[in-house]
């Protein structure tokens, strides 16, 4: 279902929460939040609204959200949003060798930093994101973990996107 931003602003909280929960992976009490900086002119302010909730969270609430992303090219279950976004670059259709790299670099990712590997896949093909394991594998944690929330930022900007007209 899609929404305007008129439709947005005189939702109760509990339909905005409802209608925007899977806006960040798992972790509706942002949209929950982000409802009481109503009304809202367009998506970008919505948006500003939602990431100025997850900027505003403790350091184990970010933790929380980013450990709520799936891995990358898993064949684990996952939202609904994030299963289209990885098809979207063609996540869902490795090949063996494709799969084995994806669940290596996953694990030593998630070895070296403690939470899954973000990226807005939307904006990317499976070689770019390969690419882009390697090159961040080498970040310090704390680059990381910043580099985790902008990624889920961009993320949620376009599930807006696709939710708002």
């Amino acid at each position: 279902m899609t929404y305007t931003i008129a439709d947005l602003n005189q939702l109760s909280q509990d339909a905005f929460t409802e209608a925007l929960g899977a806006v960040f992976e798992d972790t509706p009490a942002i949209a929950r939040q982000a409802w009481h900086d109503r009304p809202f002119a367009d998506v970008m302010e919505l948006h500003q609204a939602m990431v100025a909730v997850v900027d505003a969270m403790s350091q184990d609430e970010q933790l929380a959200l980013i450990r709520a992303h799936p891995d990358l090219g898993t064949r684990a279950k996952m939202a609904p949003a994030s299963v289209q976004e990885q098809a979207g670059a063609r996540l869902d259709r490795l090949t063996p060798e494709e799969y084995d790299r994806f669940l290596s670099l996953n694990q030593a990712y998630k070895d070296r930093c403690g939470f899954p590997f973000i990226i807005a896949v939307k904006n990317h093909t499976k070689a770019s994101i390969l690419e882009a394991f390697d090159r961040r594998l080498q970040n310090s944690l704390d680059a990381e973990r910043q580099q985790a929330i902008d990624e889920i930022a961009h993320i949620a900007h376009f599930r807006l996107l696709d939710l708002v007209r």
